[in-house]
């Protein structure tokens, strides 16, 4: 083992070490830095002062936490699903090569090198009185969720379907040669060839979905800053606005510490779950 080490280039080294020390100052230290500071009661200018777990003592009789918790459930259901979906779907109907399929990818994928800042202004003229709407679902606490989850859904759909056309790619064609030979229709190939072999590409769309669901915040400050009335508060703007609005840092630490368990349990139980069919 040492002797494989010491073959391996300086130059090399340098290339995987110099990123893991930035990314380990820049990331890790201050990921482990908000576990600490969601034990203290701290504004950002005084000392942080020990609290223990009343921070999240303090989240059960929150009414805006539990807004945003709901909140944050519905944007990952709709949002992952619908996302996943779409993506598989379009992935699925533009696979093949033909005249003119790359013009669809390439427009369908063009949202995506957007910012999200971006995307959520020209979704804020389309919502306005004058735009597709006669009144704008943003300023109707029932509507102003969705209608957010809509920009969203516009940009994350053509990404997953990079995705799954890269794992499409992948899947041998003899299987569906076979499938066609067994007189397999459309949606059987689909069943037992397509999704079967889409099983490490299904883990990777889920972690992406997963965390950019739970980190959602461009999008929904953009457009409404959790309002109106809370209605379309996630767990990532409560986050920010406890922090830099109201100066509660400890508290939007915890708040952080939630978000990353979230995360963090989806995706683990999946991935436990799939090595266990394996």
């Amino acid at each position: 083992m040492t002797r494989s080490f010491a073959r391996v280039p300086p130059v090399l080294l340098l290339f995987v070490l110099i990123p893991l020390l930035v990314e380990g100052f820049w990331v890790f230290w201050p990921a482990l830095q908000g576990f600490w500071l969601a034990l203290t009661n701290w504004d950002g200018v005084s000392p942080p002062r020990f609290v223990g777990g009343a921070n999240y003592a303090r989240m059960i009789g929150d009414p805006v936490f539990r807004t945003a918790v709901t909140n944050t459930a519905i944007w990952l259901v709709l949002f992952g699903g619908l996302s996943a979906v779409g993506g598989l779907g379009l992935a699925v109907l533009l696979q093949k090569e033909r005249r003119g399929v790359g013009v669809y990818r390439a427009a369908l994928f063009v949202p995506v090198v957007f910012s999200l800042v971006a995307t959520s202004l020209i979704w804020q003229v389309l919502y306005q009185p004058g735009g597709i709407f006669d009144s704008s679902p943003l300023a109707d606490p029932d509507t102003a969720l969705y209608a957010v989850l809509v920009p969203a859904l516009w940009r994350q759909v053509g990404y997953v379907m990079v995705l799954y056309l890269a794992g499409l790619k992948g899947i041998d064609p003899g299987l569906y040669e076979a499938a066609t030979l067994d007189g397999a229709t459309a949606w059987q190939k689909f069943t037992h060839v397509t999704w079967p072999q889409l099983r490490s590409v299904n883990s990777v769309v889920l972690s992406v979905i997963v965390i950019d669901s739970l980190r959602s915040f461009d999008v929904v400050w953009s457009m409404t800053r959790g309002g109106p009335y809370h209605s379309s508060e996630l767990l990532s703007t409560y986050m920010y606005s406890t922090a830099f609005q109201s100066l509660k840092l400890g508290y939007a630490s915890a708040l952080a510490v939630v978000i990353f368990v979230l995360a963090f349990g989806v995706i683990v139980t999946y991935l436990v779950r799939a090595f266990r069919e394996n």
